[in-house]
């Protein structure tokens, strides 16, 4: 496991009591001053490097972060890696939001959108970052979507499935979990909730029947909340996620 203890640029303290065991690596950095995206692209090209030695070693690795955005480097990884991967992302959040049509100018809303190929120059070429085609990128849950994601999903080849009619992209797969996509009824805390969603043995099982399929190469674990020293309804969850890799 791969421990990225930030929240964008943010560094966390306290992120790893949530983890089922101590993280085999941890990636930090000392950040630049001034435009976040070089911030995050310093990050985000360590996490891309430790990412492509583990894939070079035989692994799967399995890398959790306090935010989405940390999918970039681990795409960058795969790729670096000489694997094209593609992504299910599960997510409360439809993170297909853009520079252009974001209300809150909150990045962690648009992970997604930049992995299949909006606006490079912000941080995927700084990475080396190719594009995840959109036919290959399938969102699940998303039960809370902006206007401009509706609009933005209606007219493109990404899709949406509600996660019992998930169908799995062809390839080898990042599987990106945001533990926001459970119920926020059996996830405390965390920071942005929406109510309903799937059960986290729901999630689970999703999860594992795509781990079944022999072509998951890599999970980012998004535990989109503010470190509490641990809890031990996210440790589980986050365990059992994981168990499979």
């Amino acid at each position: 496991m791969i421990l990225v203890p930030y929240h964008l640029d943010e560094r966390l303290h306290g992120l790893e009591a949530d983890l089922p065991a101590p993280p085999g690596d941890e990636v930090t950095a000392e950040l630049p001053d001034g435009d976040v995206w070089a911030r995050l692209a310093v990050l985000y090209d360590r996490v891309a490097d430790r990412v492509a030695a583990r894939v070079a070693a035989g692994d799967r690795p399995v890398v959790v972060s306090g935010d989405c955005t940390v999918s970039l480097g681990t795409v960058a990884g795969l790729q670096r890696a000489g694997v094209n991967p593609s992504v299910v992302w599960f997510d409360a959040h439809g993170d297909v939001q853009s520079p252009e049509t974001t209300t809150s100018g909150y990045i962690g809303g648009m992970p997604l959108r930049l992995l299949v190929g909006h606006r490079p120059d912000l941080i995927a070429d700084r990475l080396g970052l190719r594009p995840v085609p959109e036919e290959r990128a399938v969102l699940v849950d998303a039960r809370d979507l902006d206007p401009a994601e509706v609009d933005y999903l209606a007219g493109a080849r990404l899709v949406r499935y509600d996660i019992e009619a998930l169908e799995i992209p062809e390839g080898p797969l990042l599987v990106h979990v945001d533990l926001d996509v459970v119920d926020p009824r059996e996830v405390p805390g965390v920071l942005f909730p929406v109510n309903g969603g799937p059960t986290g043995p729901a999630v689970v099982a999703a999860v594992d029947r795509l781990i079944a399929t022999g072509r998951v190469v890599a999970m980012d674990v998004a535990c989109t909340w503010r470190p509490d020293g641990g809890n031990a309804q996210r440790r589980d969850l986050v365990a059992a996620l994981t168990e499979g890799l």
